[in-house]
């Protein structure tokens, strides 16, 4: 029988890594920002981040169509801009960069020459209502979500699966604005964040590539909710919330056993493992600023670098 703990959370201090050099910011009113940040002028919404095999940092910024590459010395490069969305993104194994655009689907970017060509521009002539995030499986599948503006008041959300040889499936279709999204390591389980119902989904993968009984994993509080996922090699599933200032970490059985305070802004919404160490990095999007922080086990090894 297991033993449950209701002991608080250890809080672990993350630092500021990096920010978006000032050379790149010109606050401003955009046709996103107006949607999704009303009245604000805002320079950047940094999302998305990704990290290649020569340690290079990818991370996207919404509003205003950028990607930028940060290297290992955490100079920035403004690798491609375009007119579009760009949200999350993640690293496929040839070396390419995979985004998933709100406006335009999941595009591919080549990362040595910065341009960018579609992968997925809609379903059956029906367009998107607007795609989040994505990752792929260990055969290279990429599952993305399509979140649009869903949410309790419209939960019609979906999460696809896009195979190799092109098909394409419905993987949930009732969710009001699903997120980011992860596996864990044999692939068995899925977990998607559910933000504006403030929860975290999590359902088994099935042999033949189904899932089955979704159910509540974790809940949460705020004014947003759940954004980017990752996972550790020991089975933790590491939660970036988009208003409480911090990332939560979850054992196997859903428990909260540590937080990743941020020392700047609340807007901490996507993350990812720096591949092979215990690093976090966690992007404060509001402030567009980088954060790093050490936590207990080592990033599981995602497709680009298994």
């Amino acid at each position: 029988m297991w033993n449950l703990s209701f002991s608080p959370p250890e809080v672990i201090e993350a630092r500021v890594m990096t920010r978006l050099p000032d050379t790149f910011r010109t606050p401003q009113q955009t046709e996103w920002a107006r949607a999704n940040k009303p009245g604000q002028s805002i320079d950047s919404f940094l999302e998305g981040p990704s990290f290649d095999r020569d340690g290079n940092l990818w991370v996207t910024d919404i509003p205003n169509g950028r990607i930028f590459r940060i290297d290992p010395g955490l100079n920035w490069t403004l690798a491609a801009q375009y007119d579009g969305w760009p949200n999350g993104s993640a690293i496929h194994r040839d070396g390419s960069l995979w985004i998933a655009d709100y406006r335009r689907g999941i595009l591919r970017l080549d990362t040595a020459t910065g341009a960018i060509e579609s992968v997925l521009g809609h379903r059956a002539s029906e367009s998107f209502k607007g795609v989040n995030d994505l990752t792929f499986d260990s055969q290279g599948c990429c599952y993305f979500t399509d979140q649009g503006q869903t949410g309790l008041q419209e939960p019609s959300g979906r999460v696809y699966r896009l195979e190799p040889s092109g098909r394409l499936d419905i993987m949930i279709g009732n969710v009001p604005s699903p997120n980011g999204l992860a596996l864990n390591g044999d692939g068995s389980v899925f977990y998607l964040a559910v933000t504006r119902a403030n929860a975290i989904w999590r359902a088994p993968l099935l042999p033949d590539g189904n899932l089955s009984k979704a159910g509540l994993f974790q809940t949460f509080f705020g004014t947003s909710g759940p954004d980017g996922l990752a996972l550790d090699k020991e089975g933790r599933l590491v939660v970036g919330h988009a208003s409480l200032g911090g990332a939560f970490v979850l054992n196997p059985r859903g428990e909260i056993t540590h937080y990743v305070r941020s020392p700047i802004g609340i807007t901490t919404t996507n993350l990812a493992f720096r591949p092979g160490t215990r690093q976090l990095v966690i992007v404060e999007s509001q402030t567009g600023t980088l954060l790093e922080a050490e936590l207990p086990a080592e990033g599981l090894a995602l497709f680009s670098h298994a």
